[in-house]
């Protein structure tokens, strides 16, 4: 049994809580657009979850209860809460989810999430994703962590998309299928859900709308281990998935993102240049951005030109066609007048005579 085994062993009969009134997820409470009109993002885009945006930190936020970044500390504590919070309240109503993407690679190093990761990711699979949207969608959990001073009090909404239905990709707008979202500054846990969308040509492959794809076997069955201090399941075959996504490297590098692993503390700690290199981070990030909208920019002017220019050859269009008619009802007119008949006047014709008979072989007068 390896290290990695023996801190999972330990981490899977003890819990940092000494009992279950240390943390607990009071009943939930349906929202209604009267009681709280910002329980649904509008959606002109199409888009139905929104973030602030402006920077690679404003996109872990969701916009309607965006109030600023979160300074380093902070964010640690809120996502510290946030997973127990959700982790409790699925075990609570009995939806299975287990840990996925970054958040699975920080519990595969010490049972906590990554310093430095501002995504806190989970899957269900499609019909628990169905049962959340019938059942649970919109609900407020209101939840407690007493064993501190002074004691810890959150509120969560918990929000499907109407998307989720749709177990396609489609436009790209909406592959995240639902969120757990911490009300006071807007982080939020993504929820993805996993389907065999292709069961006749790729039977017992399950996928999310951004292509991840997992065997079976891959996740079944699944294992309970602790996460945070707080019962978790990750799928069974987590090492596999890990190597898959970030390469056999995310679990051999000990700097990272201006933080150090020390072996002997079993933790990530941030190095005194972190905060430099996060600014980098953010200035590049802005940068991409503002290129992106440039480029989105440059290409709607470029549409819109079309369109204009398109619109105005058909207008030329319609007045050639509306000419070539003018002249053609002009040139029949004429035509009709060519073709009228013209009734020539009555002439006196003098019969011929030969002197003993009737007249005959008449012939017109001379002019």
């Amino acid at each position: 049994m390896n290290w990695h085994q023996i801190i999972l062993a330990i981490l899977t009969t003890h819990s940092i809580f000494a009992d279950n009134a240390a943390i607990s997820v009071a009943a939930e409470s349906r929202v209604t657009p009267r009681e709280r009109r910002r329980s649904r993002p509008r959606a002109p885009d199409g888009k139905y979850f929104h973030e602030p945006g402006g920077s690679e930190l404003g996109n872990h936020y969701d916009t309607r209860y965006f109030n600023g970044i979160q300074r380093y500390e902070d964010k640690q504590d809120t996502q510290l809460h946030m997973l127990r919070s959700y982790l409790l309240f699925f075990r609570d109503k009995g939806v299975e989810t287990w840990l996925a993407h970054g958040t699975l690679l920080g519990w595969w190093w010490n049972g906590k999430m990554l310093p430095w990761d501002w995504d806190i990711d989970t899957q269900v699979s499609g019909s628990s994703l169905a049962y959340l949207g019938e059942h649970l969608n919109g609900t407020i959990h209101n939840y407690t962590y007493t064993e501190s001073d002074p004691p810890v009090t959150r509120e969560y909404l918990l929000d499907v998309n109407p998307h989720s239905v749709e177990r396609e990709r489609g436009d790209g707008l909406n592959i995240i299928d639902a969120r757990w979202i911490d009300t006071s500054n807007g982080l939020y846990i993504d929820i993805t859900g996993l389907s065999e969308t292709l069961p006749n040509e790729m039977p017992g492959v399950w996928s999310c709308k951004n292509f991840h794809r997992y065997k079976t076997t891959d996740l079944y069955p699944m294992r309970e281990t602790m996460v945070e201090g707080v019962l978790a399941k990750v799928p069974y075959a987590y090492d596999r998935i890990l190597t898959e996504e970030y390469q056999s490297k995310a679990l051999v590098v000990t700097e990272y993102e201006g933080h150090r692993w020390f072996p002997d503390l079993k933790e990530w700690v941030r190095t005194p240049g972190y905060e430099i290199e996060q600014a980098k981070r953010e200035l590049e990030a802005r940068k991409k951005e503002d290129e992106e909208k440039e480029a989105r920019k440059k290409k709607e002017d470029e549409e819109n030109a079309k369109a204009e220019e398109d619109e105005d050859e058909d207008e030329e269009a319609e007045e050639e066609e509306e000419d070539e008619d003018e002249e053609q009802n002009t040139k029949n007119d004429k035509t009709v007048d060519r073709h009228v008949p013209v009734k020539e006047p009555k002439r006196w014709i003098e019969p011929q005579k030969d002197g003993s008979g009737p007249a005959s072989h008449p012939r017109r007068r001379p002019q």
